[in-house]
């Protein structure tokens, strides 16, 4: 899988002379600032006087077909020198990773979400410390008093990639911990549900009043996708959101001493799953939950007739937007801060610090690794993460008067309703999974660099929305909610995303090769079968080694903290 190089005869004699990046180095800036790409906006753009360009090879684990033609990875192209070659995953269980591995030969950049583990102890990416110091002031720069937290571990302190999720930011929207539809919630006065039987109750409540919709199709309480790894999303995330009030550690708990426990193992959580129990024996929790198809999960959602949601926008977005482009707004979901009694607090608004351990690197087999990290260092300048974010201006953005960017309500509306606008347009398909700075970050000019703000989102609004907030009193839905600031930003990174030891991986693994089905079946037997079945995953939980992977873990995340001290 090695790259082609357009110029690659031109690059031996760009490198020899110690050019900087691509195929050879103009050395006049596209934008008329300095050349040593900091943050005047300028960036060495590694195009010769030819206009011609290096191709890297870049493995997305996330990506989907890109022919590098939209308006925006043109721009990237003129301003690095760059353009990507895009491979990614043609299946849910793509074995591209493991394939690398074997045969030792690998893209240029990777970007391999849960697999990087693997490639690291492979000695397939590089340490990009020493680029970064040299090449990378904006990627410095975009990191701040975090950058230590990219480094591996105490003993291995090389820094393999570079996280691909927001560093800091604010939260101006959030799905919440579970999700009504506006029309449920109206017709319970806007009261919001402050414990799960409350919750439970406003379905019943209102599934008996409504037991079909407009369209004659039955109502449906609410419903998950639990039949492939959606399954982590809406029905294990939610258990320790509104069970334990505890922040996106994945399958984990991490206490006050950052101590790991695999979390359906507590007492909390089991009765949370002992309350979908009930929710399913009394018709409430689809009755097929757990072998739909997730196309089938978003179909039923798209048409209206799922009352409830366990889930997060990014999962359940593309049935809202059919109904939103139906006009149906009042189908779509409210986000709730929904725990399991009063006393616990929602985390769902907690900045939980940087996310580390799933990013992108650069490999080992990479011939030009300069041109890749400047072509990254260029998307973390503000330039950058302007394009990458807003687009081209003049076409999906905008300047007022005060210099400040902005969408026009027709661009937010495309944005909204068309499924295929990022591909389309270029808009937010090229900066994930590449670091961006999170909603709310503000630029020199005083504009965020995303085009999330506390105004646009609330000019953003729909009716229903508008009509929510009036009733709350609030300016912002997330208002409902416990704010950032009631909590501490942890030590150690959100654990879904580190990169595990094999020997970890293998248990955690069969952790949740027992938990899933086990899971399911307490969840739809009887009610007085429920504690036999679940203390029987315990048990089960017990004999694979659930006590070993909690002291790994405890050590790793201890590591990771003195690593980033």
């Amino acid at each position: 899988m090695k790259r082609r190089k357009i110029c690659s005869v031109l690059l031996v004699a760009a490198m020899a002379v110690g050019m900087l990046g691509g195929c050879g180095n103009n050395s006049t800036p596209s934008n008329g600032g300095t050349t040593d790409g900091t943050e005047t906006g300028s960036v060495d753009t590694g195009v010769t006087g030819s206009g011609e360009v290096v191709e890297l090879t870049f493995f997305n684990a996330d990506g989907q077909e890109d022919p590098w033609t939209d308006p925006v990875a043109l721009a990237l192209t003129e301003a690095t020198g760059v353009k990507l070659k895009t491979e990614y995953p043609l299946q849910a269980d793509d074995e591209s990773v493991a394939l690398m591995i074997a045969e030792q030969s690998y893209p240029d950049m990777i970007f391999a979400k849960g697999d990087a583990g693997s490639l690291i102890e492979a000695g397939a990416l590089i340490d990009m410390t020493d680029l970064i110091e040299e090449y990378g002031p904006n990627i410095k720069k975009l990191y701040g008093d975090e950058f230590g937290k990219l480094k591996y571990s105490a003993d291995d302190p090389s820094i393999y990639q570079l996280s691909s999720y927001e560093v800091g930011g604010e939260k101006y929207k959030h799905s919440g911990t579970a999700q009504v539809q506006w029309e449920v919630l109206k017709a319970n006065d806007y009261k919001i549900p402050e414990t799960l039987d409350e919750f439970g109750d406003m379905l019943i409540t209102y599934m008996e009043e409504h037991p079909t919709t407009d369209d004659g199709l039955e109502t449906i309480g609410f419903t998950l996708s639990a039949a492939d790894w959606h399954w982590m999303i809406t029905l294990g995330n939610p258990a320790g959101y509104i069970a334990d009030g505890a922040p996106d550690n994945g399958q984990w708990l991490i206490d006050e001493n950052n101590e790991a426990m695999y979390k359906f193992r507590s007492d909390k959580e089991k009765e949370y799953f002992r309350w979908m129990n009930k929710m399913y024996n009394a018709g409430v929790l689809d009755k097929e939950f757990a072998t739909q198809t997730h196309e089938d999960y978003i179909s039923k959602i798209a048409s209206g007739r799922v009352l409830a949601l366990f889930d997060t926008d990014w999962d359940y977005q593309d049935g809202e937007k059919v109904l939103k482009a139906d006009g149906k707004y009042e189908k779509t979901y409210a986000p709730l801060p929904l725990t399991m009694d009063a006393d616990t607090k929602c985390a769902a608004l907690m900045y939980q610090g940087l996310t580390t351990g799933y990013g992108v690197g650069i490999s080992a087999d990479c011939e030009d690794p300069v041109a890749a990290i400047k072509f990254i260092d260029y998307i973390c300048s503000d330039e950058g993460q302007v394009l990458t974010r807003w687009g081209i201006e003049g076409v999906n953005y905008e300047i007022d008067e005060e210099g400040h960017r902005y969408r026009t309500q027709e661009e937010i509306d495309y944005s909204n309703t068309d499924k295929d606008y990022s591909k389309k347009t270029g808009v937010g398909f090229h900066g994930y999974p590449f670091p961006y700075y999170g909603d709310g970050t503000l630029d020199p000019t005083g504009s965020t660099y995303t085009t999330t703000s506390k105004d646009s989102v609330i000019a953003e609004y729909d009716e229903e929305q508008k009509a929510a907030c009036e009733a709350w009193g609030v300016e912002l839905l997330v208002d409902i909610f416990p704010q950032a600031d009631e909590f501490e930003t942890p030590m150690y990174s959100p654990v879904w995303a580190y990169t595990m030891p094999d020997e970890f991986t293998q248990i955690s693994d069969q952790l949740d090769e027992v938990a899933w089905p086990a899971l399911v079946k307490a969840v739809i037997g009887s009610e007085s079968e429920f504690d036999a079945t679940y203390d029987k995953m315990l048990s089960d939980l017990d004999n694979v080694g659930v006590a070993d992977a909690e002291a790994m873990l405890t050590q790793i995340i201890q590591d990771k903290v003195a690593a980033a001290q």
